[in-house]
């Protein structure tokens, strides 16, 4: 077991006397706020937190990231406030305590509702201070060591959100040791018995391969010195749930993972990779398109290094990277390795980067409607792959593996995304859905008007993309809700001869006083979305009207533009199109549905006011309203392709189309078509009428 003195020992190799003596006074501090706490394995609270501080210390990180490591679970456990922390310590280090601690001072429905909330507070702190969530990776990372000691439950709970987050962050943040031992561990904790099984067959394959490593390591590294190149070779090992994750996802054999040899070149100066990498392509063949340059292009992560696949000695093929010494260490701590290289602005990539990311967090958490949503962002956006495309000016943009042009323009800026309506890639028009591929040129074509389309959400893949769109439509269906229930309350008001003018502050004030209301505003949205009933709440206001004399008519029924937005649909069972008789039904957080008056599903409802309204289209309504046909056809070839024509020809669009075989002679079509209206629709149904294999036409009824 490690000891402070052991500790503040090995702190000396790159931390000043005056820094080791606060981490040691740090230790002291949390030793007391500790004592007599025991973690489940028996051992003193204490050893966590140290053995924290030595997972930083070892990539080297400050003295202040050391101390509230050892300090991070005083405010949570301890009672200890974080003020009081600030007053003892400095500001600083209270508040990188406080980013980690837990919200342990609410209470939450589910477990998976309170590790939202608590990751959306420690992002929130990630915006102020990045040690956050690097103090946090180096908690989760002794947890997961020390996870034997917990239930089974327990156990696989913290290893399955350890795989779907916290290794992602590591990843993200270019932290590949830390990354691959929060897998390794989770994936033993998740699956032991398939870890037990693949640890068996690398153990037993790594002897049968013993030979030819050295073979293709030994003629790499005579290679390089005949051409007098400075280079390091060593071999790179396949981690457990690599070759697990490559067997599920690929559907390859163990067998086809492990027939690969990988090789690791470290040397010197940029310039002597790229030397490297000719003399390795003269040396093996190189296999044509797995060349990849990580130097001039970084990963997301900052990650640098040249990959390539070689044909070597009896055909085996290699795997190679070729980076500097700092590119190894960055490409190990990544983020980390900031503290360590921070005099040096070349290597600073991971930095910046992950500023980015955690700035793009905290727009997606502005935009989420609560944590839960927020949190399956943030998994959604840690992509393990990446495309690399440009804009129209060169510059670079970095887009997770199937990506479209809608990702790409949220990426660039959320208004691009907002007001998106086509695109260009490598100069030709594509549709908006097209996944992208690297090396690819895209502009995104907006207009002032545009608006994003809910459909949309059915093929972007980032989280800031979804979250964008989300934020939109909610925002929007809102003030589509606010102006639809004023007009309900507004036409219920008047029925009984009350206008929303006449309306006094003391009458507005009745309505008020109930929960969830604090304005008018509020009351016209719930009215909107279904959730409050226009009919009840006139009536309420009306109340104080009773006695004073009708003077007006019953006011006309409600009127249908076609402009409403979300807040009005139309029935799918009946598919009411402009000119037919209709009836509006009020769904609760649905806003108003309407039907065909004939329409079977709202008899129940019809004569009722809280749940129905009756409803006229206005005389200049607009839209494409979808409408069911039912056609018999005569059994011939190319009906189907025909019978389209005859749609489109007369200015109608196709939503869906299927076809059902009745007997031997006649078929059954059945049409889903986008019309304007009935005298539309009539010339649609005529044209279809007068072609000779149709038998009979009509409307599709529930």
């Amino acid at each position: 077991m490690l000891s402070i003195s052991e500790f503040s020992d090995q702190l000396n190799s790159y931390l000043e006397p005056d820094q080791i003596n606060q981490v040691k006074y740090a230790y002291y501090y949390a030793e007391q706020a500790h004592d007599g706490q025991f973690r489940q394995s028996g051992d003193p609270y204490i050893t966590h937190p140290l053995a924290v501080a030595k997972i930083l210390s070892e990539m080297q990180m400050d003295h202040q990231s050391l101390m509230a490591a050892l300090l991070h679970d005083v405010i949570e456990d301890s009672g200890i406030s974080k003020s009081a922390l600030s007053k003892q310590f400095n500001p600083t280090v209270a508040d990188l305590v406080d980013g980690v601690s837990k919200l342990t001072h609410l209470e939450f429905e589910t477990i998976a509702e309170a590790q939202a909330e608590n990751f959306q507070k420690m992002a929130l702190a990630m915006a102020e201070d990045i040690r956050v969530i690097l103090i946090k990776l180096g908690d989760r990372l002794h947890n997961m060591r020390t996870l034997n000691a917990l239930n089974t439950e327990k156990r696989r709970r913290i290893a399955r959100e350890t795989l779907d987050l916290y290794a992602p962050i590591a990843n993200r943040l270019g932290m590949n040791n830390v990354r691959i031992e929060l897998e390794e561990l989770g994936f033993k904790a998740l699956h032991p018995m398939r870890a037990e099984r693949i640890m068996r067959a690398v153990k037993k394959a790594r002897g049968n391969r013993k030979e030819i490593v050295s073979q293709i390591q030994t003629a790499l590294s005579d290679y390089l010195e005949q051409e007098g190149l400075p280079g390091r070779v060593i071999g790179r090992e396949k981690h457990l749930h690599g070759i697990y994750q490559k067997m599920r996802t690929r559907g390859k054999s163990f067998n086809d993972i492990m027939d690969v040899y990988a090789f690791r070149i470290i040397t010197d100066t940029v310039d002597n990779c790229y030397r490297i990498l000719g003399a390795v392509h003269n040396l093996y063949k190189p296999v044509e398109g797995r060349f990849k340059d990580y130097i001039a292009i970084p990963k997301g992560n900052g990650y640098q290094s040249l990959h390539t696949t070689l044909f070597g000695m009896h055909g085996v093929p290699i795997e190679i990277q070729i980076r500097t010494r700092e590119m190894e260490e960055m490409g190990n701590n990544g983020i980390a390795a900031h503290w360590l290289y921070k005099s040096n602005g070349d290597t600073d990539h991971s930095h910046v980067r992950a500023r980015q990311w955690v700035k793009d967090l905290l727009e997606m958490q502005q935009r989420a409607g609560n944590s839960l949503e927020f949190i399956e962002n943030v998994k959604t956006e840690l992509f393990p792959h990446e495309v690399y495309v440009f804009t129209p000016k060169g510059k670079i943009l970095e887009v997770p593996l199937g990506a479209t042009p809608v990702d790409f323009a949220y990426a660039v800026h959320t208004d691009i995304g907002n007001t998106c309506v086509a695109c260009r890639i490598n100069r030709r028009l594509a549709p908006l859905s097209t996944p992208l591929q690297s090396g690819q040129t895209v502009e995104i074509i907006t207009a002032p008007s545009a608006r994003p389309n809910l459909a949309w959400l059915n093929f972007v893949i980032t989280g800031k993309a979804r979250s964008g769109i989300r934020h939109f439509l909610k925002h929007q269906k809102h003030s589509e809700a606010i102006a639809l229930g004023k007009r309900l309350l507004s036409k219920a008001l008047l029925d009984m001869n009350v206008t929303l003018e006449e309306l006094t502050e003391e009458q507005i004030g009745k309505i008020l006083t109930g929960p969830g209301a604090s304005s008018m505003q509020d009351i016209y949205a719930d009215i909107g979305l279904g959730d409050r009933m226009a009919y009840a709440i006139a009536r309420l206001l009306a109340d104080t009207q009773q006695n004073k004399p009708s003077t007006r008519k019953p006011s006309s029924n409600f009127t249908i533009q076609g402009t409403e937005g979300m807040v009005v649909s139309f029935a799918k069972c009946c598919h009411p199109i402009p000119g037919d008789p209709i009836i509006g039904h009020l769904s609760i957080g649905k806003g108003m549905v309407i039907h065909r008056e004939t329409c079977r599903n709202i008899k129940e409802f019809r004569n009722n006011p809280e749940k129905c309204v009756l409803v006229n289209w206005d005389d200049q309504v607009v839209g494409e309203f979808s409408v069911a046909l039912r056609i018999e056809v005569m059994n011939q070839r190319g009906i189907v392709a025909s019978i389209a024509t005859l749609v489109t020809d007369a200015d109608a669009n196709i939503e869906k189309i299927s076809i059902e075989e009745k007997d031997a002679k006649l078929s059954l079509l059945h049409m889903e078509i986008y019309i304007k209206d009935r005298l539309h629709l009539a010339r649609v149904m005529r044209r279809i009428r007068n072609n000779s294999a149709v038998n009979r036409i009509s409307r599709a009824r529930n």
